[in-house]
């Protein structure tokens, strides 16, 4: 399989929280040996980085795109909670439009560009989740200047990250632009 030294470097060698944590660019996952023929193959060249995103989570919260696809692999199953960003209408979302999708571990999907997502929730609440987050070089880290006159100014959070938040959501106190309403989904009941 040729991220199976990945999966195993996830699930020996990074933390699991009770809550969540993301890290942009792991050096544990950076330099397996499978890593850079893998990165070639998902980014034809670009520059890259491979961190990740851990813990326990059953709330969508948010739902965030960027301009290019990302990547997840998991030692577990996980479940990803996707809407399509066509869904979007006047700058909002309505969270019925979010459908749980569960990924069996060890396999690699393509979240692309124009599907909508945040962090993973777990399958099972005794073994949380570890996802790998393959992202082109330098996504997530930092915060351009923008002018913040137009909507995607706004909705920026973090670079080539655009966040919806949900009025529940932790991150409308780091100043999330608040794009999704209806139902803070909670998937606990459902896993």
């Amino acid at each position: 399989m040729w991220t199976s030294e990945i999966v195993k470097v996830l699930a020996e060698k990074t933390p699991l929280p009770e809550d969540v944590i993301y890290v942009a660019d792991d050096e544990n996952l950076q330099n397996t040996s499978q890593t850079k023929d893998l990165a070639v193959s998902l980014f034809g060249g670009m520059p890259y980085q491979f961190g990740y995103c851990n813990g326990h989570n059953t709330k969508l919260n948010c739902l965030e795109y960027h301009r290019d696809s990302e990547f997840n692999v998991g030692p577990e199953d996980f479940v990803l909670l996707l809407a399509k960003l066509s869904d979007i209408e006047d700058g909002k979302l309505d969270t019925a439009k979010a459908k749980a999708f569960k990924v069996p571990k060890g396999v690699l999907v393509e979240v692309y560009g124009s599907t909508l997502h945040y962090s993973p929730c777990h399958a099972d609440p005794e073994k949380g989740f570890k996802v790998l987050i393959a992202l082109p070089k330098g996504t997530n880290v930092g915060l351009p200047k923008t002018a913040g006159k137009n909507l995607d100014d706004r909705m920026l959070f973090a670079t080539n990250k655009w966040l919806l938040a949900h009025g529940e959501a932790p991150e409308i106190k780091d100043g999330a632009y608040e794009g999704l309403f209806g139902e803070n989904i909670d998937i606990a009941d459902s896993i």
